[in-house]
Parts: structure tokens; C-alpha cells; sequence
């Protein structure tokens, strides 16, 4: 089985991290992602994973909390490294090699990020984890996801959550939203969807570098992905 893209760049939720919880991470969730990951470096696949951190918490309303925006998105690139470490030691029980970099230095959890440091990391099949978002408030994960992404030169950036794909419209909240399996980033920006955020969204599209949006939670779905069946919706 050989893999349509050498080296991808997997974005995951950290809600997608609690599984049946309301909040937290669960364990299952964890070994699932682990093992799926795995599958695709045994193919020969080169792996960076950014992962948010919505589970532990999300930049709640200023006005609600009283904490200010800036300090509210510190807070958040911290709940990313803690899920980070999480899905660090899921894969490295599962017998994969990882390395977590944290735009924010903590050395005794993980190591600065270092984008050339990064590049060796997966050139040797090491998984890497992109913690602590970009190191900079008021960007969004998918902000960061996009960055190290083209940072790195992955060919795809993949788009792991909980539906099959983009929809006309939300479709846990309407039965007719319709699903499509290409589009174009004009067509997103046309009909406003939303993939991700716009600063993300025009990093990628400026770069060209393709997203494909796919339901994470499906079994042997990333492996379907990246040896280039049609899963999900690309965006290209």
C-alpha cells in the first residue's frame, strides 16, 4: 500500500480528545488516535500533529470571565501542550517514535520549536507534535496548523474531526445539508463555509497547500486518506 503524500500535517481538535466526556480527555479516544497514527508511519508516511485545546479550555467570553483576551489564548497554547504530552505518551506506547516542540519553552516537557530541528525529526519517521499553538495570542490552532504545515513543506494538511467532510450547512443541526467531495478555496470563500478560519484558510490557499477535511472518529479513515482514496472533502 503505497502513500499518496509523503509527509502530512494532522489537525486535530482537542474536543475530539473527550469523547463521550464533557470535558477532559479520554483514554479511548487517546489509544484510538494513537493506533491510527501508527498505521500511517508503518507506510512509510512522515507525520506532524497540532492539536487544540478546546477540552481543557476554550478562550472563554471576557466579559463572562473577566480574564482578558490575550492572557485567555496563554492559557489555552498551555492546554495544548498538556494534550500534547497525552497524545505523546498514547503513541509511544504504542512503539512510535515522538518528539513534542512547544512554541512557548518549557524545557523539561518538550523542546523549543526549531523549525529545521522539526524537519530532521521526520525525515528520521519520528511523529512530531506542534504544542502551544503559534507562541502568539490571537491566533487560533488552525492558524498554527496551517503555519507549520507550510513551515515544514507538507504536502496536505488533514482536517481530522468529528463529520465526513464539509456540508452546505451544519449537518448535526440540518438533515439536508448536502456533502461535497471537491472544492476549489474560492467555492469556500464563495459560499461561506466554514473550514477553518480565515487567516488559516488564506495561508493555505496563498501557499496552495490542499486541506482535506474527514471524520477522524472512523476507523482506518486516515489510512484511507492518505493513500489518496475519497475520503472527506479536499480543498484545493
Amino acid at each position: 500500500m503505497l502513500p499518496k503524500y509523503s509527509r502530512v500535517l494532522l489537525k486535530l481538535s482537542g474536543e475530539s480528545l473527550m469523547g463521550e466526556r464533557n470535558f477532559g480527555i479520554d483514554p479511548k479516544m487517546l489509544e484510538q488516535y494513537a493506533k491510527e497514527i501508527r498505521k500511517i508511519t508503518e507506510i512509510g508516511v512522515q507525520v506532524a500533529i497540532v492539536i487544540g485545546g478546546g477540552n481543557i479550555y476554550r478562550g472563554m467570553n471576557e466579559a463572562e470571565t473577566g480574564i482578558e483576551r490575550a492572557q485567555g489564548d496563554y492559557m489555552g497554547m498551555l492546554a495544548t501542550v498538556i494534550n500534547g504530552m497525552a497524545l505523546q505518551a498514547a503513541l509511544e506506547k504504542e512503539g512510535v517514535n515522538t518528539r513534542l516542540q512547544s512554541a512557548i519553552k518549557m524545557e523539561q516537557v518538550a523542546e523549543p520549536y526549531i523549525r529545521r530541528r522539526a524537519m530532521r525529526h521526520l525525515e528520521k519517521g519520528r511523529v512530531v507534535i506542534f504544542g502551544a499553538g503559534t507562541g502568539n495570542p490571537y491566533f487560533t490552532t488552525d492558524t498554527a496548523g496551517s503555519l507549520r504545515a507550510i513551515e515544514i513543506n507538507a504536502d496536505v494538511i488533514l482536517k481530522g474531526t468529528r463529520v465526513d467532510g464539509i456540508y452546505s450547512a451544519d449537518p448535526e443541526k440540518d438533515p439536508a445539508a448536502t456533502r461535497f467531495e471537491h472544492l476549489s478555496f474560492a467555492d469556500v470563500i464563495g459560499k461561506n463555509l466554514k473550514v477553518m478560519d480565515m487567516t488559516a484558510f488564506t495561508l493555505c490557499q496563498e501557499n496552495n497547500l490542499p486541506i482535506i477535511v474527514f471524520d477522524m472518529n472512523k476507523g482506518g479513515n486516515l489510512l484511507s486518506v492518505v493513500t489518496g482514496q475519497l475520503v472527506g472533502t479536499l480543498v484545493s
